[in-house]
C-alpha cells in the first residue's frame, strides 16, 4: 500500500508511523510547509529528495502517485486540499474537522460518493474499546432504551491553555469554533450510541477567563519575563519543561532539551500568557440536543478540568450507565423498586489498547487500510456518517451565536440551496 501524508504535524506523523511500521505501508512522499517537520518525516520513512513537497500544489502537479492520501493540514486547508484529491482520483484519510464550513463538508461528501473514493473522517472515538463498549450494552437492550443522556467534554484547563489559547486553534477564523475542532468527536459518538440524527440543537458559551482582565497584576506579555509566573498555574516554563520529550512540549521544537524548549518560549506562541492572547475562542460550552428518536442529549465542553477526558451517563428505561474513560471504567446499575433494596451493578474494564485515543489511532488506520486493501467492504468512520456530527457542531455554534434553538433538517436544507463554494482545482 503506497501513502502519500500531507501535513507532517503530531496528527500526520501517527497515522504514518503506524501504517509504516506496523502495516508495511510505503509512504512515498511527504507535503509539509515546514522545513523541520518535513525533514524528520522524510527520514522516518525514507522518502526520497524529489518526493519532499513544501505546498500541496507542488505535489499534486504529478497526477496520482499512491494508491491513498493522508489530509492532516490545518482546518481551513482540509477543503480545497481534499477536493483536488479526489480529482486524482485518491482515497483519503481525513483528519477532523472535514472542514469548518458545512457547505464545504456537504461538498465533499457528495463529490466523494459521486467518484465511488473513500474519504474517512479520523473519527477515532469510534475504535476505542471504552465507547465500543458502551454501545455493545446499549444495542444488547439490556437496560432497555436509551432515555437521556449526559456527556461531558474535560479538555484539562492546560489542554485548554496550550491549543486553544496559545496554540494553533486558537481562534475560529483560523481553525474552528472550539465545538467544532475538538468536539465534533463528541456529537460523533453521541450520534453513533443514539443510534439516530439529531433533530434540534441549542447551545450557550463564551470566552469567559482566558482574557486580560484577569490577568495577574505585574504580568507581562512573555512568562519568561513574567514577574507573576511564580504563582501562576499558567506559567510557561511550568507547562512545558517537566514533560520535555512529551506531548505537549513536542510541538515547541524539535530540540527538547532545557535551553531549546526556553529558546521555543521566547520566540514562540507557546511563551505568551495566556492572559494576553489573540484567541477568541470559547473557553466553556453547553448543548441541548434533541434527536429524532426522542433521546435527549446535555452535553458540556469545559477547559475547566483538572484532567482530559471524557465522562458519560446514560439513563435508560431499566437502568444507568456511566463511564469515565480515563479510568477505562463503566459501571452498569439496575433499578430498584426502593431507596433500600440492594441494587444490581456490574463494573466492566474494557480492554486496553496500545496507542493514542485509548487504542483508537491504531483502530481507524486498520479500519481504512483494509478497506483500501479489499479486506472489507464498510468503515465505521465514513464522510457519510461524520458529517452528521459536523452539522450538530455547525448548529450549536449557530446557535450560541443567535440565541435560537436550531432545526436540524431546516440547516441541512438551507445549505444545500447556498451557492456551491468557490472551488477551483489546482490539478492541471
Amino acid at each position: 500500500m503506497r501513502l502519500a501524508l500531507v501535513g507532517a504535524g503530531q496528527r500526520g506523523m501517527i497515522y504514518a508511523t503506524y501504517a509504516y511500521h506496523s502495516k508495511n505501508a510505503e509512504i512515498v512522499a511527504v507535503v509539509e510547509p515546514d522545513k523541520t517537520r518535513r525533514k524528520v518525516a522524510a527520514d522516518s520513512f525514507k522518502i526520497s529528495a524529489d518526493m519532499q513537497f513544501e505546498t500541496v500544489e507542488e505535489f499534486y502537479r504529478l497526477g496520482k502517485v499512491a494508491d491513498a492520501i493522508i489530509i492532516a493540514s490545518m482546518d481551513r486547508d482540509h477543503y480545497s486540499q481534499t477536493m483536488a484529491a479526489l480529482d486524482l482520483g485518491y482515497h483519503i484519510l481525513l483528519e477532523k474537522p472535514i472542514s469548518p464550513n458545512p457547505k464545504e463538508s456537504l461538498e465533499i461528501k457528495e463529490k466523494a460518493n459521486s467518484l465511488n473514493l473513500n474519504v474517512v473522517v479520523c473519527h477515532v472515538l469510534r475504535y476505542t474499546n471504552f465507547f465500543a463498549t458502551i454501545k455493545s450494552i446499549i444495542d444488547s437492550k439490556e437496560l432497555g432504551n436509551v432515555i437521556s443522556i449526559q456527556h461531558n467534554e474535560n479538555i484539562g484547563n492546560f489542554h485548554m491553555a496550550h491549543s486553544f489559547v496559545r496554540g494553533n486553534w486558537r481562534r475560529a477564523s483560523l481553525s474552528s469554533p472550539l465545538i467544532m475542532q475538538k468536539s465534533c468527536h463528541d456529537m460523533d459518538i453521541l450520534t453513533w450510541l443514539v443510534g439516530s440524527e439529531a433533530k434540534r440543537i441549542s447551545s450557550f458559551g463564551s470566552l469567559k477567563f482566558f482574557k486580560e482582565e484577569n490577568a495577574p497584576e505585574n504580568s507581562s506579555d512573555n512568562c519568561l519575563t513574567c514577574k507573576a509566573s511564580k504563582n501562576c498555574r499558567f506559567d510557561a516554563k511550568k507547562a512545558y519543561l517537566p514533560v520535555a520529550g512529551n506531548w505537549p512540549a513536542t510541538l515547541l521544537s524539535q530540540d527538547q532539551s532545557k535551553e531549546g524548549i526556553l529558546k521555543a518560549l521566547e520566540t514562540g506562541l507557546y511563551g505568551r500568557c495566556v492572559y494576553r492572547c489573540d484567541n477568541d475562542v470559547c473557553d466553556n460550552q453547553v448543548a441541548l440536543i434533541e434527536f429524532k428518536n426522542g433521546v435527549t442529549v446535555s452535553f458540556n465542553l469545559s477547559g475547566f478540568t483538572n484532567k482530559m477526558c471524557r465522562t458519560i451517563k446514560i439513563m435508560c428505561e431499566n437502568g444507568e450507565i456511566r463511564g469515565d474513560d480515563s479510568t477505562n471504567i463503566i459501571e452498569i446499575t439496575r433499578f430498584v423498586s426502593n431507596a433500600v433494596n440492594q441494587y444490581e451493578q456490574k463494573v466492566i474494564h474494557p480492554g486496553i489498547v496500545e496507542g493514542a485515543h485509548g487504542g483508537g489511532d491504531i483502530g481507524l488506520m486498520n479500519d481504512f487500510l483494509d478497506v483500501l486493501n479489499g479486506k472489507s467492504d464498510s468503515i465505521k468512520s465514513s464522510i457519510d456518517q461524520s458529517v452528521e456530527s459536523h452539522i450538530m457542531a455547525f448548529a450549536a455554534e449557530e446557535s450560541r451565536i443567535s440565541g435560537r434553538i436550531i432545526d436540524i433538517d431546516d440547516m441541512k436544507v438551507k445549505l444545500m440551496q447556498e451557492e456551491s463554494s468557490n472551488y477551483k482545482s489546482v490539478v492541471r
